[in-house]
């Protein structure tokens, strides 16, 4: 039976790979890289740096496609999310029926971990659920931006007895959050935590953590938010994609 390895491969630092990874990635025949575009060129780069550091004496090979994108604009934002999973649903049956045989192993490399913000299991499920493929798949996981940027701050992501919550800038921008004392939010692409009330909150912000290209930035929103705001700008100028995580704690 065709096997899958969706493995974890950490915020972008090689060193951040586990060694239950390193196992992983010498079991793999094939491994399917999503092209996002020439701006995330190094995305790609590093997935290929990954498997020549770590993989020691194993045959494989890569097979890239494109991956599909959300429809931005003015559209439902779960519809979208639905349309794309569904278009990203026939790339990875197309690799898995077409690139694989009955008697090897495809790998996905997933950056950060399998568990957190990305689709690549739950597509897999439905996949299977379809019944137009067949196969079994393990999940590595692997160190998130969440803590990395933790770790690059030196700070715990909570306070001993209070909360703590991950959610997304879109819902922080809505107000859609709980009453946590610690929030860590990702995937904010609106500068949300310029609408927060309360401006004595500390902020710890990161960008391309575990990348040559980290920014760290940290304080309070007061002295520090339009600094973020400004360096973030700039980054995805640069760059041409920003990918940040940031822990906001009250005072």
């Amino acid at each position: 039976m065709k096997k899958l390895m969706v493995i974890g491969i950490g915020a972008g630092n090689p060193d951040y790979i586990t060694v239950q990874a390193v196992k992983a990635l010498n079991r793999v025949d094939v491994f399917f890289l999503m092209d996002k575009g020439q701006s995330k060129d190094q995305l790609i780069d590093l997935r290929r740096e990954i498997c020549d550091r770590y993989i020691t004496d194993h045959a494989h090979r890569f097979v890239e496609a494109h991956s599909p994108e959300r429809e931005r604009g003015e559209v439902d934002y779960t519809s979208s999310v639905e349309a794309l999973n569904l278009a990203k649903q026939s790339t990875f049956e197309r690799l898995i029926n077409d690139e694989l045989s009955d008697d090897q192993c495809g790998g996905f490399l997933v950056w950060g971990d399998p568990a957190l913000y990305d689709s690549t299991i739950r597509i897999l499920q439905a996949i299977l659920a379809s019944g137009r493929c067949v196969f079994e798949f393990e999940v590595i996981p692997g160190i998130t931006s969440v803590q990395a940027l933790a770790a690059q701050h030196k700070v715990p992501l909570n306070n001993i007895g209070r909360s703590i919550e991950i959610t997304t800038g879109r819902r922080l921008a809505a107000g859609q959050v709980s009453d946590a004392d610690n929030l860590v939010v990702m995937l904010d692409a609106q500068d949300a935590y310029q609408q927060v009330a309360d401006r004595e909150t500390q902020i710890y912000w990161g960008a391309y953590l575990g990348t040559p290209d980290e920014l760290l930035i940290s304080g309070r929103l007061e002295d520090v938010a339009d600094e973020i705001e400004r360096v973030r700008k700039a980054a995805r100028e640069a760059h041409g994609w920003i990918m940040d995580t940031y822990l906001l704690r009250k005072p």
